[in-house]
């Protein structure tokens, strides 16, 4: 079987990769455009405390937590080894202990019905929070939990394509075209050139719309910029402090082990496809941010990225067979959700692709709803 991957981003690389397992010859194209969401994503693994609570996006979602470990563990024994993941538990934040009852309700609730991942949950009094995380508010009390995960969205990209590569996959760069036959499609045309194919796995982000329009297929589905801020500290230990999940807002802190601390996001609906970093955006998420780490305050603002999510109508993927539309899989929708979900979404693709039965129900992620 010959197939193309559209979009390099998580969710396609992941789609590469299980596709060559699957025993695909397999291309992958795509046209490095300024604002991919997979560079620009924090990094918070946690779905346990998701915004987004459909059962379906549930299940998808505690499906790929649990899917991390295997997949990094395939990866490292393909050589792959500068991936940054690492469970280093996560902390929500609030004004008092009772404000965040109904997070703690939640979390035992997912405890109760047997989710084991979500690990140790503890309640922290006022002050707890900042011995966890030194720049949070004296102020703040919390709910921790060991499940939650931190990890760069880029490195696991990376080495699920240097994986694949080294398994025999093509990987080119230009403008896809998809290439059809009455309600077929037979392949991609990138400059010009024709490269046929048995299936077409579309992963291509935001850009995924104006490629099926072609096809007479309009997803609900439209880019939506994210400015992130990456800060400098001079502590050395950063590499331990727990994720601060967005759980009462939509902000969050998690810090990396080179004394960098991310933090963000803005979300900015009707952005299109600007991936240009805004005044208002950055004061956005300092002002934010800082209310609740005001340790930062001092803090050297080092980088600033910007992500263009893929957001569907719903809030759910876009993931499965169009109806009207043969030999095309999409792959795409995940919204700030990318990281957690990605790799996953491109496992089950693959397994779309080749004609497999997905592991879990994707009836809910039609991408023509």
């Amino acid at each position: 079987m010959k197939a193309i991957v559209v979009g390099a981003g998580i969710a396609g690389a992941s789609a590469a990769f299980h596709l060559v397992e699957f025993g695909a010859e397999v291309s992958v194209i795509d046209n490095n455009a300024t604002g991919r969401a997979t560079l620009a994503g924090a990094g918070i693994i946690c779905p346990w405390l998701s915004h987004n609570r459909d059962r379906h996006y549930q299940e998808l979602s505690f499906a790929a937590f649990r899917y991390y470990p295997g997949l990094l563990a395939r990866l490292a024994a393909a050589g792959q080894s500068n991936i940054e993941y690492d469970l280093v538990g996560g902390l929500a934040v609030g004004e008092s202990r009772q404000q965040l009852d109904p997070v703690v309700r939640r979390l035992e609730n997912h405890l109760t019905n047997g989710v084991k991942e979500v690990g140790e949950v503890r309640v922290l009094d006022q002050g707890g929070p900042k011995r966890l995380f030194p720049y949070l508010d004296s102020r703040l009390a919390g709910v921790y939990l060991s499940g939650a995960a931190r990890l760069s969205g880029e490195s696991v990209r990376t080495a699920l394509l240097d994986a694949a590569c080294a398994s025999g996959v093509e990987l080119l760069s230009g403008e896809a075209v998809l290439e059809q036959s009455g309600k077929t499609v037979t392949g991609i045309r990138i400059d010009g050139e024709l490269i046929a194919a048995d299936v077409v796995v579309l992963a291509a982000g935001a850009w995924s719309v104006n490629l099926c329009r072609p096809l007479r297929l309009e997803l609900a589905l439209e880019a939506q910029r994210g400015q992130i801020l990456h800060l400098k500290v001079p502590d050395a230990n950063t590499g331990k402090y727990p994720v601060i999940v967005p759980v009462l807002n939509d902000y969050y802190l998690l810090a990396f082990r080179d004394s960098r601390i991310v933090i963000g996001a803005t979300r900015e609906t009707g952005s299109g496809f600007d991936a240009r970093v805004t005044a208002g955006g950055v004061a956005e998420v300092l002002r934010e941010c800082l209310e609740i780490a005001p340790g930062l305050s001092t803090a050297t603002l080092a980088e600033i990225r910007v992500g263009l999510r893929p957001m569907s109508n719903d809030g759910l993927p876009l993931l499965g067979r169009p109806r009207g539309v043969d030999r095309l899989v999409v792959a795409t929708g995940m919204g700030r959700y990318g990281l957690t979900v990605g790799p996953y979404v491109g496992r089950l693709a693959a397994q779309i692709a080749v004609g497999q039965t997905p592991e879990i129900d994707v009836g809910a992620f039609t991408p023509e709803r």
